[in-house]
């Protein structure tokens, strides 16, 4: 018995310093807190013959448990410098000052440093105006995804809904594909296509994967377009706005409901209509009235240059 008690210590201690991966594999959709499968080892042969499968449910935030509370940073007001940092247009420009510095040292020594500085300078000018066109071509050029997301609230029109799509953030080189103003509350919506023959996964809140790829960065960028979004509203109208990001992912099979990761809702797509309705019937949000629905619709008409012109859903 002693032998067997020195093996079960030294077992948990193993256990207990390996490291938590971050990478989950793709079999492990348990929550934290519940037993691991190799814990069956201990129980009875009858009871751990072929646990049911439908049990397994992946580390999520159902929609209907989510608390009222909005999620610090969206709908409310930050730094400078916070914003400055999330925004990914500080990406570009990142880029546009690397490749300016290569071209001043590079033509400073086969050249001269005048010759040089006038390059990179005429270089960050040049992509500039280049991702401005492309940005900001005056028509919107919708993917397949956008367009699902749209249909879905073109049949929400009835239910109180507005939305604009195509939203160019003010200062920036990016858009929000969705924006929507309802019952539920104001959303900026994300519509995502990824390859459906990828899995995705979740843990712990705070990861998302499509096969081996990390979507921190799509998270985060949907959690800045709400945070702008907010920004805009509420001085628009003089009056805290809150708004939700959510990314709606079309292609691959999504094994959950509802999951909050990073504060930002991500579901299928197909979903969308049924997350709203959801979001609207939870006890601890009080729904907008149709006075603020429209008052926000039209400071949101006047905070964005939308691509697509602004209307009711219907």
């Amino acid at each position: 018995m002693a032998d067997v008690a020195a093996a079960d210590v030294a077992a948990v201690e193993a256990a207990a310093a390996e490291p938590e991966s971050a990478d989950l594999p793709l079999w492990d959709w348990s929550p934290p807190g519940e037993s691991d499968p190799d814990d069956l080892a201990d129980e009875p042969a009858a009871q751990q013959a072929d646990p049911p499968r439908a049990e397994w449910k992946p580390v999520v935030t159902p929609v209907e448990e989510v608390n009222g509370t909005q999620p610090p940073g969206i709908g409310q007001r930050r730094g400078n410098l916070v914003h400055l940092a999330r925004n990914p247009r500080m990406r570009v420009w990142r880029l546009r000052v690397v490749v300016a510095v290569l071209i001043l040292v590079a033509f400073s020594i086969l050249v001269s440093w005048q010759f040089g500085l006038t390059l990179a300078v005429l270089a960050i000018i040049a992509d500039t105006i280049y991702r401005s066109r492309r940005t900001y071509s005056g028509t919107a050029r919708m993917t397949g995804a956008q367009r699902k997301t749209r249909r879905q609230l073109s049949k929400l029109g009835r239910a109180g809904y507005r939305a604009l799509h195509g939203n160019a953030i003010p200062g920036s080189e990016d858009q929000i594909d969705h924006l929507v103003v309802g019952p539920a509350g104001v959303f900026a919506i994300d519509s995502e296509a990824w390859d459906k023959r990828m899995p995705v996964r979740t843990s712990s809140h705070k990861q998302l994967w499509l096969g081996p790829e990390n979507k921190k960065d799509r998270l985060e960028h949907a959690r800045w377009e709400a945070e702008r979004a907010a920004d805009l509203l509420s001085s628009a109208i003089g009056k805290q706005v809150a708004v939700r990001p959510v990314v709606a992912v079309y292609g691959p099979k999504i094994l959950w409901d509802v999951a909050t990761i990073r504060e930002v809702d991500v579901f299928n797509g197909p979903r969308l209509r049924k997350y709203l309705r959801r979001r609207a019937r939870q006890a601890d949000a009080r729904p907008l009235t149709g006075d603020e629905i429209e008052r926000i619709f039209v400071a949101a008409n006047k905070a964005f240059p939308h691509l697509s012109s602004g209307s009711p859903v219907s």
